[in-house]
């Protein structure tokens, strides 16, 4: 049943290599790249240094800090002791970290000299701050631990221990750590190898500029790390880096959220940028538009595949297979696909009976790679997952077919007059508009409606657009409630630090303080 039996928690993977094709490359720049045999040895070290008072059973050590080697030398060295490794986001302002340090209870975390400045602020509202252990180009976390033991550390992980923690986004309140546990990404892995479609091909590599405080990031990553494929360094997202790596690296996986997939295609140098390498680009973390899945499906080669997740379930929880992109049949192409094995979906009513197909409802799931719960937080771990199922909180249905439609999040439904409007919906259709390029839409405060639907548009660039043109578009496309009221033109959308449109943000302004009845 499993593919490598020997591999039972994460910190096992760069072993497992090291051991059978030790010579194979795990990690690449354009300056160096480290084979398994490398990468295993480095994080040996850093499991000894530690495990010396640093890395205690059921805590947590933090890190800061960009995509670098030292990341995946602390994630998998971390991962060799009964200690996680948290995860911070250096996108934040200093309270939101400080915020995020405080609840993790970190003793010792390791930033980057890059992050001083973000690091000593949060830390000037903490009572008690962490200890940095600061690295930097020059004394980097791989130089700090050159002269520590390579031997196993004493204490290795249990299966139901922390691997690694990640703090939800907070776009609609606190931000919570979620904890992933060894044993759930050992299942994750397990999942992915039941599922047909994944394929995996010798020389495989996988170009990762995503934010390494994102499960994007981390799933994606375990799972090539874990059948072998190397990982091309991108130091952060930026298209014009990305673009250049795909040039001189020749990857053949491309991970992207649909935001960063639009910035790609609309970057200048996208035009000369031989993509020819890629075989698979895999896009996820928000709903994509179908306007920009039509683009890239004509613009790029290889295959597509959408997958839907959470940072809660661990991991990708349904896919939409290459074979499925198909731009004859346009209404498949708004769906996230179906369950891998071993993962169940339910869609209920606010009763929590199931509905029918066709009918929208919460969206629950139910996997084996669930977190573990909400770091602390117990009350909200019963909360969201009840009797072993996750609620999403997202609205979806469920075809004839058996294909699921993630129709909006529950909390950016739009109610007008008593009908709920689904945001996503209305930006498809505007996203088909040739100046549309890009797109979202929000419920505004109505007098009469209680909401009203506005879109808000960035008009492509060479190309001209007003708002009655856009309304007209949808009129002919869309029942006349759901039809956008007014629309409102802007230059970039404010994101949150995964990449995703922050609706909360672009909501604000017009809400100036009013209650939303679904926010």
């Amino acid at each position: 049943m499993w593919l490598f039996p020997e591999i039972r928690s994460l910190g096992q993977y760069p072993e497992y290599w090291a051991r059978h094709d030790p010579s194979r490359a795990a990690l690449r720049t354009a300056a160096r790249v480290v084979d398994f045999a490398e990468f295993d040895r480095a994080c040996a070290r850093v499991a000894n240094y530690l495990s010396d008072g640093i890395a205690r059973p059921g805590e947590l050590v933090g890190f800061m800090g960009k995509n670098s080697f030292d990341f995946y030398f602390a994630l998998f060295g971390c991962a060799r002791t009964r200690a996680g490794l948290v995860i911070f986001n250096w996108r934040l302002a200093p309270a939101e970290l400080a915020a995020q340090i405080a609840d993790s209870e970190v003793r010792h975390a390791i930033v980057e000299r890059e992050q001083a400045e973000l690091w000593q602020a949060a830390c000037a509202h903490l009572s008690t701050p962490p200890q940095a252990i600061w690295i930097d180009e020059q004394e980097t976390l791989e130089k700090r631990v050159a002269g520590c033991s390579e031997k196993p550390v004493a204490k290795r992980p249990h299966l139901e221990d922390t691997a690694f923690q990640l703090y939800t986004s907070g776009t609609t309140g606190n931000a919570k750590g979620v904890m992933l546990s060894h044993g759930g990404t050992n299942m994750m892995r397990l999942s992915e190898h039941l599922e047909p479609t994944y394929k995996w091909q010798a020389g495989d590599s996988f170009v990762n500029g995503l934010p390494n405080f994102h499960l994007l990031h981390i799933g994606i990553m375990l799972q090539c790390l874990y059948n072998g494929v190397a990982i091309d360094i991108v130091r952060q997202f930026d298209p014009a880096a990305m673009l250049a790596t795909i040039d001189r690296m020749k990857p053949t996986l491309l991970t992207l959220t649909p935001t960063m997939l639009q910035m790609l295609l609309d970057h200048p140098d996208a035009a000369k940028t031989d993509f020819s390498s890629i075989r698979l680009t895999l896009y996820a973390g928000s709903p994509i538009s179908l306007g920009l899945i039509k683009r890239a499906i004509a613009t790029m080669p290889g295959e597509f595949m959408q997958f839907y997740g959470s940072t809660e379930a661990g991991g990708a929880t349904s896919i939409l297979r290459p074979d499925e992109h198909d731009l004859e049949h346009e209404e498949k192409l708004k769906s996230c696909g179906r369950p891998l094995p071993l993962i169940e979906f339910r869609i209920v009513d606010a009763d929590g009976r199931e509905v029918p197909d066709g009918e929208p409802g919460e969206l629950l799931i139910r996997q084996p790679s669930i977190t573990t719960g909400y770091w602390r937080q117990p009350e909200l771990t019963q909360q969201a997952i009840e009797n072993g199922w996750y609620r999403s909180g997202d609205i979806a249905r469920r075809d004839e077919e058996g294909l699921y439609y993630i129709v909006d999040r529950a909390k950016d439904m739009i109610v007008s007059g008593g009908e709920n409007i689904y945001s996503a919906e209305i930006e498809n259709v505007l996203s088909t508009h040739p100046a549309v390029a890009g797109v979202a839409v929000i419920g505004v405060p109505d007098p009469r409606w209680g909401e009203s639907v506005k879109a808000i548009v960035i008009v492509r660039e060479g190309h001209a657009a007003d708002e009655d043109v856009l309304v007209a578009h949808c009129r002919g496309l869309l029942a006349g409630y759901k039809v956008p009221k007014s629309v409102d033109f802007v230059e970039a959308f404010p994101l949150v630090p995964s990449g995703k449109v922050s609706k909360k943000d672009l909501r604000a302004p017009y809400w100036d303080g009013q209650q939303r009845s679904v926010a």
